[in-house]
């Protein structure tokens, strides 16, 4: 079952909440964040190619990724882990390079779903300005997250 993706980015406010279900274990959603093999599968927009240059997930690490499109166009994201705690929480930085300037920052907490079914995603981006959480969103965001985690629980099913 596909559940689906919440995105909430209340007005005057340079904030984004993200939740998402899905039918797979803490430690199975995690793992999928972890693994740089499973990350590259799922990240990101449909038809999009994805290349990890750099995916160190351990506090303290760093990542940068490039996503190319169908008609080659190549967009760049980087960022540093701040705080990872195994199946629990992941805090980085996020950086679109094709809006330079304006890191967030990001947290996302894992949990196991009602009753303890599941896990559930909660995700906040917190950026430097309104413009600059609006500018992402403007520029294929939600596509990118809804499209991605609909992959996601593909590979969580197999």
């Amino acid at each position: 079952m596909t559940h689906p993706t919440t995105i909430t980015a209340p007005e005057g406010l340079p904030f984004i909440e993200i939740v998402r279900g899905f039918d797979a274990p803490v430690a199975a959603v995690y793992n999928a964040y972890a693994d740089p093999v499973l990350v590259a599968q799922w990240l990101g927009p449909d038809g999009y190619e994805v290349d990890l240059e750099t995916y160190e997930l351990e506090s303290g690490g760093r990542y940068r990724f490039l996503h190319t499109n169908p008609a080659g166009d190549v967009f760049a994201f980087r960022g540093s882990f701040h705080t990872v705690r195994p199946e629990e929480l992941i805090i980085q930085t996020f950086e679109w390079e094709g809006l330079p300037d304006s890191v967030s920052l990001e947290t996302v907490r894992f949990s196991a779903g009602a009753g303890g079914a599941g896990t559930v995603i909660r995700g906040w981006s917190v950026f430097p300005s309104v413009e600059a959480r609006d500018g992402m969103v403007q520029n294929g965001m939600e596509r990118g997250v809804v499209e991605g985690y609909r992959r996601l629980d593909a590979l969580l099913e197999g």
